[in-house]
């Protein structure tokens, strides 16, 4: 039996987004790489592409935000703001030994999304935001004063940076669970999984038999 996971309009959403993130971040590679500028050539366009990549960012998720067919995704951003007891000790476990962390975390009961996962989802929130105004400052920046320029500048080459690392532990963990990847493709996960994963959203949006985990 498949579970409902994300509906079509959060992974239009999902992969919009991430399109994005990913021109971003190569036009951004381009620009501040010299080595790679010099393959890719033609600054200016690539100035330009990155610029308007960026300003596009927000517009994928307030576009599925914005009607009655953002439900879905509406209802996910409660989740992620929410916290319970099982979610930090989720959490609390990420720095035990790996047989230690496992056993701590198989033996809570998460809802849809666990904590490593709320915290992805506010960084990516939070920095997007941060991103995007510090970006607007360097490209529209003669109403700012210097200090302001400098400052932007400084922000957004390091966020970047950090940034490029998040996506790259996002894309590795993803990798490593292939049925919560594909999810994001296909909208659904088997019932199995998310019995194992995510057995409080499992009861929550399918309920039969008690699950025996606690929190």
């Amino acid at each position: 039996m498949r579970i409902e996971r994300f509906d079509a309009v959060e992974r239009a959403a999902h992969w919009t987004t991430a399109f994005l993130f990913a021109v971003l971040i190569l036009t951004g590679a381009a620009l501040y790489l010299q080595p790679v500028g010099a393959i890719v050539g033609r600054r200016y366009l690539v100035e330009q592409i990155h610029v308007y990549c960026g300003i596009a960012l927000p517009f994928p998720v307030l576009a599925a935000l914005s009607g009655s067919w953002g439900r879905g995704i509406r209802a996910d951003i409660k989740r992620f703001n929410r916290w319970t007891g099982a979610d930090r000790v989720w959490l609390r476990a990420t720095v035990q030994k790996r047989p230690v962390r496992l056993a701590r975390r198989d033996a809570v009961a998460l809802g849809k999304f666990n904590a490593g996962q709320k915290l992805n989802a506010a960084w990516t929130a939070g920095g997007g935001l941060v991103m995007l105004g510090t970006g607007l400052i360097m490209r529209f920046y003669q109403p700012w004063p210097l200090s302001w320029r400098t400052g932007a500048t400084f922000v957004h080459d390091w966020l970047a940076a950090a940034i490029v690392v998040v996506a790259v532990g996002h894309i590795g963990m993803a990798l490593r669970h292939p049925e919560s990847l594909d999810s994001m493709r296909s909208g659904s996960v088997s019932r199995q999984w998310a019995a194992a994963n995510a057995p409080r959203w499992l009861e929550e949006v399918a309920p039969s038999e008690p699950v025996q985990k606690t929190s």
